[in-house]
């Protein structure tokens, strides 16, 4: 309930981050509709969205809909909280931060930092910015590059506004401490951390994974000539450092104002030149050294779930509570699954 009054406060301030957006006047919508939100619970996850879930969904993807009527956010609380606490106890923190005092903040500031940015992806993100008159659907213009450069438009959005006191204000934010936390995951993550799923010799083509890597590649090489943006060896380990957080800001914002410009005006060779030149390419011994660091840490490329069997419990024939019981391992649950529904039951 928290987390949906978290959501809910944001969506209601919808028509004031469109406002306040850094992006070109003419991209923004005049009258933000029918942005609902809510944060879930999930109990079961089946088809594409299992082992290996999604945390955030935005619905309708047309954007005449969401034009015309609005959209459809969820969040689902309690994967986000997993995915912190598995990262919180594997020592992944520790092993791509430098600094003391972001360990620290990121250890107070963490999770919710985590489903802020969420929320603010998929509520703000994705239902902010309009498309100019007669330019035609994403998959139309930017073809093989519109979900790329949709998740950054989402992700810059989010970034953007997460330091924002507007966040304090609305009371969903104790801190603009949370901007720094989220700004030095996304850079670490954006240029180390996501690289423990790229095999050696590999490019990247997952459309999240290349909006991470623009976004924190386009950053760290704008604001290279003002050290925006330090990378640091120290005992053979390297590391990114945030060294000035409100130019990162404005970086974010530029980004987010260029990317807008791409999706509104339908500019396929801009597109594709911003993704190809940043987003694909891995830097080869940054990647060997990644991997390197993830094995000793004996952390797997990709987390996924274990769904739990429901067993009804009943009391005189008739059902009054659901026992949740977990299998141990994802092998013992194909091999549930195989033998319990490998074969429909006929009806005649």
């Amino acid at each position: 309930m928290e987390a949906s009054r978290r959501i809910a406060a944001i969506a209601a301030n919808a028509q004031w981050f469109e406002d306040n957006s850094p992006i070109s006047p003419e991209h923004k919508k005049k009258s933000v509709k029918g942005i609902s939100a809510r944060a879930i619970n999930v109990v079961v996850g089946s088809g594409d969205a299992s082992p290996s879930s999604p945390i955030g969904i935005n619905l309708p993807n047309a954007n005449w809909i969401r034009a015309e009527h609005g959209s459809k956010s969820v969040t689902i609380s309690n994967l986000v909280h997993s995915y912190h606490e598995v990262g919180r106890e594997s020592g992944e923190i520790e092993e791509f931060t430098l600094r003391e005092e972001d360990i620290a903040l990121h250890k107070k500031y963490g999770f919710l930092t985590g489903v802020l940015h969420v929320d603010l992806h998929e509520v703000i993100g994705h239902a902010s910015g309009r498309l100019e008159p007669g330019v035609g659907t994403l998959k139309e213009t930017l073809k093989n590059y519109a979900a790329t450069l949709e998740e950054a438009r989402a992700d810059l959005v989010a970034l953007y506004y997460m330091p924002d006191l507007k966040l304090v204000e609305i009371g969903v934010a104790p801190s603009a401490e949370v901007g720094r936390v989220i700004y030095n995951g996304y850079i670490t993550n954006g240029l180390m951390q996501q690289l423990k799923r790229i095999k050696p010799g590999e490019d990247i083509e997952e459309a999240h994974m290349r909006n991470r890597q623009l976004v924190a590649g386009w950053a760290y090489e704008k604001g290279k000539p003002e050290g925006v943006i330090e990378k640091v060896v120290h005992q053979g380990k390297t590391y990114f450092l945030v060294n000035d957080y409100e130019k990162l800001r404005e970086l974010f914002g530029a980004l987010l104002r260029e990317v807008q410009r791409i999706k509104s005006e339908g500019d396929y060779e801009a597109g594709r030149a911003l993704v190809e030149t940043y987003g694909v390419k891995v830097d080869r011994e940054l990647n060997e050294e990644v991997l390197e660091r993830y094995e000793k840490l004996a952390i797997a490329p990709y987390s996924g779930f274990i769904n739990p069997v429901l067993k009804p419990v009943t009391r005189n024939g008739e059902i009054v509570d659901v026992a949740i019981e977990y299998p141990e391992d994802f092998t013992e649950q194909m091999l549930y699954y195989a033998r319990e529904y490998s074969l429909l039951p006929t009806y005649n």
